[in-house]
């Protein structure tokens, strides 16, 4: 039985040298088949260039200016409508994906109540430690975060789950799915639009699902400053502001200001002391 049309869509923005990695990987993933699909956000880098000229056969969107995430990647997915894909990835561009990454996201649509699925996603520079092994969201406290995140992987986290929302740097979805909910909402400048997607998902009545078995490693917030950003966290607050009040969460609304403080020096905290133990590993002073 042939397997219906796979699209996978990588969103680039003046990256590069972390666009052609992730082709790289791609190019290694063999079945199902799929096409690649680069979406290129109005760079100034010589992106698109280099992308035509190492991967002749990946096709490429150049778009006349930077969109934003939610624009460009709708924009792909647009560009792609009518031509039979019955299932779309979005994948971002600061990834590797495992070569068999692609069989068990496209296998769980099957089950036809899950909407989308999303892989146990690895640090790139640490590869044993998660960055997502599915994502929370708590509707009393307004938490919305990454299971498992700065952990080491371990067997607890390599099972399939229903979860609260799949992340944006890595998902799949069946496409007439996406078309139907209109595809990431471009209110959201950045951070929060895949919650929102997996949020109106859940009230279709289909589930988030997280699946292990298929595994990317992220290059975390190569464009956004690092993980320590202080502006990171900001943009991210303001986007689960804009979900509480969409989605109704009011008693997240009210809670979610009196954690804030407490959970943005506990991350800090954390990432401080894996970033030491890291260091010590390495026999760095």
């Amino acid at each position: 039985m042939m397997e219906p049309g796979i699209a996978v869509i990588v969103l680039n923005w003046n990256g590069a040298a972390d666009t052609l990695a992730c082709l790289v990987s791609l190019s290694k993933v063999r079945t199902p088949a799929f096409t690649t699909l680069v979406v290129d956000n109005g760079s100034t880098d010589g992106s698109a260039g280099l992308v035509r000229s190492a991967f002749p056969d990946v096709e490429l969107l150049e778009l006349p200016s930077n969109l934003g995430f939610a624009a460009g990647n709708n924009a792909g997915f647009a560009s792609l409508r009518g031509r039979g894909f019955e299932t779309v990835v979005f994948l971002n561009n600061d990834t590797v994906v495992d070569d068999g990454f692609l069989s068990p996201l496209v296998d769980a649509l099957r089950d036809p109540w899950v909407g989308i699925v999303a892989p146990k996603i690895l640090y790139m520079d640490d590869p044993g430690r998660i960055w997502f092994a599915g994502g929370i969201v708590n509707q009393v406290t307004g938490v919305i975060a990454h299971r498992g995140i700065r952990m080491s992987d371990a067997p607890r986290f390599s099972v399939p789950d229903a979860v609260g929302y799949a992340t944006g740097c890595c998902f799949c979805m069946r496409s007439r799915d996406y078309e139907a909910l209109g595809g990431f909402d471009e209110a959201f400048a950045m951070y929060g639009e895949d919650v929102d997607l997996s949020l109106r998902v859940r009230e279709t009545g289909r589930t988030v699902r997280y699946e292990p078995a298929s595994r990317i490693w992220h290059r975390v917030s190569a464009s956004a400053g690092g993980e320590l950003s202080l502006g990171k966290h900001l943009r991210k607050s303001c986007a689960a502001v804009r979900i509480m009040t969409r989605h109704r969460m009011w008693s997240g609304l009210l809670v979610y200001p009196l954690l804030l403080p407490f959970r943005s020096a506990g991350s800090l905290l954390k990432q401080l002391l894996i970033r030491r133990a890291s260091a010590r590993k390495g026999g760095v002073a």
